[in-house]
């Protein structure tokens, strides 16, 4: 387990990979903390929003699970917006056998386990990516390059390998997001991670 970055370290790696960063204002104390703690962290979960204009849900949430619902919102144009820093309410339980492959660094992720003893929310960077989730609704060339980018920084951080990345359908049976293969975006972590943070080939649409 690893001791979560700052806010101003977490903000720098991200920058300094490409991220086209915004900060939404309160983002660094906007948190759930006083439900338990953030850390140690172990690894970085992938999600879509389901949804469209999104921003404002991620940072207040809903009466039932109040935000931050993650770490950063990713726009269709790539705008990558800090919305918390601390404990966030996006990946919930985990599964044990899920949850110790990401600890291991497995390059296996095995179909989650139906008893979810882990708390996601304390061990997990979170990304809401901003997606329909019907697999109709394409990530554009310059979102899902960020998207990358974002994973990378955090794993670049932390001295991570690709494997701590997860998506939250690989963290427990409840979930079907992100809707792009999660093998192929670990592929485009671990070939950025092989390079300086600024390397990048160009990005590509994803449906």
């Amino acid at each position: 387990m690893a001791t979560p970055l700052t806010a101003a370290r977490l903000l720098a790696a991200l920058k300094a990979e490409g991220v086209t960063v915004r900060e939404h204002a309160g983002w660094r104390t906007h948190n759930r903390n006083d439900k338990g703690p953030w850390g140690g962290v172990n690894g970085i979960v992938i999600h879509h929003t389901a949804g469209a204009s999104s921003l404002d849900l991620v940072w207040s949430g809903t009466a039932a699970l109040p935000g931050p619902l993650c770490h950063t919102h990713l726009a269709k144009n790539g705008t990558a917006t800090m919305v918390g820093h601390g404990r966030a309410n996006h990946a919930g339980t985990f599964a044990r056998n899920a949850h110790q492959a990401v600890v291991a660094e497995s390059p296996v992720h095995p179909r989650p386990d139906a008893a979810e003893p882990v708390d996601g929310n304390r061990h997990y960077y979170g990304i809401e990516i901003e997606n329909l989730g019907d697999g109709r609704d394409p990530y554009p060339a310059v979102q899902y390059d960020q998207a990358v980018r974002w994973a990378a920084a955090i794993c670049r951080a932390h001295g991570w390998t690709h494997h701590s990345v997860i998506g939250h359908k690989e963290g427990t049976r409840r979930k079907i997001d992100p809707s792009f293969d999660m093998n192929a975006f670990r592929a485009g972590v671990a070939e950025r991670l092989k390079h300086p943070p600024r390397w990048g080939p160009g990005p590509r649409s994803l449906l």
